[in-house]
């Protein structure tokens, strides 16, 4: 029979290694971003701002303190942090950057498979000129690569990503292939410039090979998930196969690798799991998750595998950004609400104006709206709300729900 980890056990352990055990109130200064940076793996970026952006959302969570310089000041003049792709565009730690170099070598021959079935012609012979164009001018936008049109104006605008222009998807993919980095953004647009110029010298190494990288990435996802299946390790990073994670465990297992069993929160069949052998010690004294009223963003990595999420929380969630109106069930950018180590809902809010409005609130079926918790989620609001610098939250009327 394998050693077992209770449901509690593993939602406390998970989100110490994600940085919500924390003390969301402690004072915390750049280095100490940097540090909690460097434990959760990576920030996920995303272009939707109805309330603020994702990754200023996510460090928000874990730390009431967090400044938005800080943010910046690492990635865009220390060079602590980097800019490319894990499962999505991501803010990595510099540190892990040697990774990103042998990484980029299987990223070229993936990308260019796919996207010379989805993007328009021409993009690769726009390679050579785009790398020209950057080392010879410096930081460089896609607008400033605009082609005119066969018509002698300026191309119109794109419908998306599948309409690019070529010069614009070669920016794309010599940033995603490492020959370009993206040294900031301006109104959310990436400069890009020649990755010499832009990534420190000591983060530029040769050394590292496929059996180091893989070694690396299940290692590393290991210690930021707490336990996983092989599939879980691979889809952390994104960067190998859920059999090359499986080989690589089943060769650990008595090398500090143990199998396990994790109880799900809804009580069905336990789900065997990887876990460091060390863990099992460590189980009845798992640091405590803060009790207060947490806002979680969508791209929050606590809920990023949405079927973990299930097993571990009980908490149906997906985004409905692309689901048409009359279809989604709540809305379109809807934040879950995290308290204590449970998800007890999800709330619907944008900034409108100077306010900050609150048009759904929908608690768990087993969740009460009582005075005590009602109270410690408008608190999260003003919190919320002093952060992105409105002044009021405004409640629609008939904003608390019924849980679909």
């Amino acid at each position: 029979m394998l050693p077992q980890i209770t449901n509690s056990q593993a939602r406390n352990l998970f989100m110490h290694r994600q940085g919500l055990c924390d003390n969301p109130g402690l004072k915390q200064d750049k280095a100490k971003l940097l540090e909690l940076i460097e434990r959760m793996g990576f920030v996920q970026i995303d272009s939707i701002n109805t309330v603020e952006r994702a990754h200023h959302m996510i460090l928000f969570s874990r730390n009431q303190t967090y400044r938005k310089e800080h943010f910046s000041l690492l990635l865009e003049k220390d060079r602590s942090l980097f800019e490319n792709w894990t499962h999505d565009a991501s803010v990595i730690p510099t540190i892990f950057y040697p990774y990103w170099q042998h990484r980029f070598i299987q990223t070229e021959k993936r990308l260019l498979e796919r996207w010379r079935k989805w993007r328009r012609e021409g993009f690769e012979e726009s390679f050579e000129a785009v790398l020209k164009h950057v080392q010879a001018n410096g930081p460089t936008m896609s607008r400033d690569m605009k082609a005119p049109s066969k018509s002698g104006g300026v191309e119109k605008k794109n419908q998306g990503w599948w309409d690019w222009h070529p010069s614009k998807t070669a920016l794309e993919f010599l940033w995603r292939t490492g020959a370009l980095s993206v040294d900031r953004r301006e109104g959310f647009q990436k400069v890009y410039d020649i990755t010499e110029r832009v990534m420190p010298q000591n983060s530029q190494s040769h050394g590292i090979d496929q059996d180091m990288y893989l070694d690396w990435s299940c290692r590393s996802a290991m210690d930021r998930l707490g336990f996983a299946t092989a599939g879980e390790l691979a889809a952390f990073w994104d960067g190998i196969k859920p059999a090359e994670a499986k080989k690589w465990c089943d060769r650990q297992l008595g090398k500090g690798i143990v199998e396990v069993e994790v109880l799900a929160a809804d009580g069905s069949q336990p789900r065997k799991v990887y876990a460091y052998e060390s863990v099992l010690d460590q189980r009845d004294h798992f640091q405590t998750v803060p009790k207060r009223v947490r806002v979680l963003s969508p791209f929050d990595p606590l809920i990023r595998d949405r079927k973990r999420t299930e097993r571990l929380f009980d908490f149906h969630y997906r985004i409905e950004v692309f689901v048409p109106e009359a279809k989604r069930q709540y809305g379109y950018y809807v934040f879950p609400l995290l308290e204590g180590d449970k998800l007890i809902g999800r709330i619907d809010m944008k900034r409108q104006g100077q306010s900050l409005v609150v048009k759904g609130l929908w608690l768990e079926p087993k969740v009460k709206a009582s005075a005590g918790r009602m109270t410690a989620i408008e608190a999260e609001l003003e919190r919320v709300r002093r952060f992105v610098n409105v002044e009021d939250v405004r409640y629609e009327k008939s904003y608390l729900k019924q849980a679909v």
